[in-house]
């Protein structure tokens, strides 16, 4: 059954993209992965075009969630004639290999099971020191919906169409995780966590990788701050520190 699209937003991942493709084109059901290149200036479009990508290109940086929606708008465009519409399985640029291990992402919700699944990594790679950033997205999820995530930051996730539909326009930048879950279990679709043994890019320590932090940070919580109020404060203290980290650059 050829019912997945593979969506990958990339912006400078030349190094693995092509890894990436290729074990994304291995996943059963998945005849379609379309990488959106988000203004990258290392060729990365060019490397997933070779792999077997259907490449969609931003001529400027936009953000995750933008490109989000431009690879879903891809695959609508792709889907024209089809009697039913792909499920959409969102996968990060740097997985490599391991992207062939997603498979069990699509399963609960082709059977019918979920609208919309989310990652937990079972690798032991440590993921960057980003836990204040998943420590704020997780409670602020358990105070609008009343659901605990394990990982709500996680980006590999599969969506049925209408489940995705139902959630536009996404957050913008680093928000549109911790948003698109609030939004549907809000509108009562069903969100299940599943356990698949991916690995990416571990986040670093030096002031780069702080500044990532600190946007994270931000985009979190200016998603909150639009669905629980009480947030907004935060949204004050993460700007404050992204422009002290800007300050220090």
């Amino acid at each position: 059954m050829q019912d997945v699209a593979v969506i990958i937003p990339a912006k400078d991942e030349a190094d693995r993209i092509s890894a990436t493709v290729k074990a994304a084109h291995e996943l059963p059901g998945a005849d379609l992965v379309v990488v959106v290149d988000d203004g990258s200036s290392d060729g990365t479009g060019r490397v997933a075009r070779d792999a077997g990508a259907r490449v969609v290109r931003h001529s400027r940086n936009r953000g995750k969630g933008a490109a989000m929606e431009s690879g879903a708008e891809a695959v609508r465009l792709l889907d024209e004639g089809r009697e039913q519409p792909r499920h959409l399985l969102f996968l990060d640029a740097d997985l490599a290999d391991t992207a062939r291990e997603a498979a069990p992402l699509v399963a609960p919700v082709r059977a019918g099971e979920a609208d919309m699944t989310i990652a937990v990594f079972t690798t032991t790679v440590k993921l960057g020191g980003h836990g204040f950033v998943v420590k704020l997205s997780r409670d602020g999820i358990r105070r609008a919906t009343g659901w605990e995530a394990t990982a709500p930051l996680n980006g590999q996730r599969c969506l049925t169409r209408a489940a995705f539909d139902a959630a536009l326009p996404l957050a913008a930048g680093f928000g549109v995780e911790t948003a698109l879950t609030i939004d549907l279990l809000r509108q009562g679709f069903r969100v299940t966590e599943v356990e698949v043994p991916l690995a990416h890019r571990a986040t670093g320590t030096d002031w780069r990788a702080q500044l990532h932090r600190a946007r994270q940070f931000r985009d979190v919580a200016r998603a909150l701050a639009g669905r629980e109020p009480a947030v907004t404060p935060l949204v004050q203290a993460a700007t404050r520190r992204l422009d002290g980290l800007r300050g220090r650059r």
